[in-house]
């Protein structure tokens, strides 16, 4: 599905609690150009990856917003098909595994006329990264924003300290004259609000500390109870995916 002049979106199909719809493969393409960009190519479903290649075109490179095995598992059957590189924070996952298929700040990607900028992210994971389209006003998010409900900071790889200050840069991101008119995060719909749900994630952090506080003060120590009693609105099938996030949040206040 093209979502706009640079972006077309393939969904696989892995839908879940944590996937939402399923994981979002972008393909970023110049308009006119002939090779792509993929980011995300996602679990190792034959089927998916096979669509995207016939969308994608001759790839110039693939890109990981993080390491989790719904956005990387098929990165390295998909390059292969492909005939390309993959580029990853975690050097584990890159192809070829040398410092030049990194992703750093200040990091330009391009296939034509097509220019992928680099904005570093760690919280969700420590090598999380969001990507920025200056030309098309679309910035990728990956896991660190979705495009429905809240992301999860995946402790212990993840980390809270940093996952607010990542928030907090790419708010002032979407709020500065770059003009971000909307986000391509790695699981749901777009956000066409940037900076409002970047302000909604921020506020939800700072709540559910709160809360965990309120906790911790009324006696509830571990993070099976304070998930119990902080969560106890929230489907069940999330629990695990909660006790992250809390294991996170205690980290951060005992830190």
């Amino acid at each position: 599905m093209k979502v706009t002049d640079h972006a077309t979106l393939i969904r696989a199909a892995n839908p879940g609690p944590m996937t939402l719809d399923g994981t979002n493969t972008w393909i970023l393409r110049a308009p006119g150009a002939e090779q792509s960009v993929v980011v995300d190519p996602g679990p190792m479903l034959e089927d998916h990856l096979r669509a995207v290649l016939d969308e994608a075109g001759p790839v110039a490179v693939v890109l990981l917003t993080h390491k989790h095995l719904d956005h990387s598992e098929g990165a390295a059957w998909f390059a292969n098909q492909a005939g390309c590189g993959v580029r990853a924070v975690d050097p584990e996952f890159r192809i070829p595994t040398d410092h030049a298929h990194g992703l750093a700040e200040g990091d330009i990607i391009t296939a034509g006329d097509l220019r992928v900028e680099v904005l570093p992210t760690p919280g969700h994971t420590l090598d999380s990264v969001c990507f920025w389209l200056p030309q098309d006003g679309s910035l990728l998010t990956g896991d660190t924003v979705l495009g429905r409900g809240t992301s999860v900071v995946a402790y212990p790889d993840g980390a809270l300290g940093p996952y607010l200050d990542s928030l907090d840069r790419l708010r002032a991101f979407a709020n500065s004259p770059a003009d971000v008119l909307r986000i391509l995060p790695g699981h749901g719909p777009v956000v066409d609000d940037p900076a409002d749900v970047l302000t909604y994630y921020l506020s939800h952090r700072q709540d559910r500390l709160n809360q965990v506080r309120a906790a911790l003060t009324e006696g509830h120590t571990t993070p099976e109870a304070i998930v119990a009693h902080v969560y106890a609105d929230v489907d069940k099938s999330l629990w695990p995916a909660a006790e992250l996030s809390v294991r996170a949040q205690l980290d951060y206040l005992n830190g």
